[in-house]
């Protein structure tokens, strides 16, 4: 039998990713001055032609990946098996913490994301916590 919380949870993630993917290939000058400022938004778009090429290119392929990754979810949502369920979710809290442990060991000695990594950390942990919970819901219904 399937967990409908984890068809809500994966297809919220899966609707956060596929946005933020979208948004990264289509929109990305937008949301770096949305997110960042303009003044950082400047200095993140590199100073010389060949730069702004080779970043505009890496953060379209980022949002691709990421758009990706929000389709898996999409896909993984309908599976019924519960062990997968909790296979799927554990590996997703690994990930977002390994995701926040880059940011805080690498991510803020960059001088231009230096004052946004405290955010993009407690981000990653709220997304981890949220696959948590699912995990400690699915363990309550399993033993009640």
């Amino acid at each position: 039998m399937a967990s409908p919380g984890f068809f809500v949870m994966c297809v919220l993630h899966s609707s956060v990713a596929l946005t933020c993917g979208a948004l990264m290939m289509f929109y990305r000058d937008e949301m770096f001055v949305f997110s960042h400022g303009r003044d950082h938004a400047s200095k993140l778009s590199g100073s010389t032609p060949h730069d702004q090429l080779l970043i505009r290119t890496s953060d379209s392929f980022s949002g691709l990946l990421l758009f990706a990754v929000g389709f898996l979810l999409l896909m993984v949502a309908f599976v019924k098996d519960r062990e997968f369920h909790n296979f799927f979710a554990r590996g997703c809290v690994l990930l977002h913490v390994a995701m926040a442990i880059w940011r805080i060991y690498f991510e803020r000695k960059i001088e231009v994301l230096g004052h946004d990594w405290v955010r993009l950390v407690l981000g990653d942990i709220v997304l981890g916590l949220s696959w948590v919970f699912f995990l400690v819901y699915s363990w309550r219904e399993k033993y009640d």
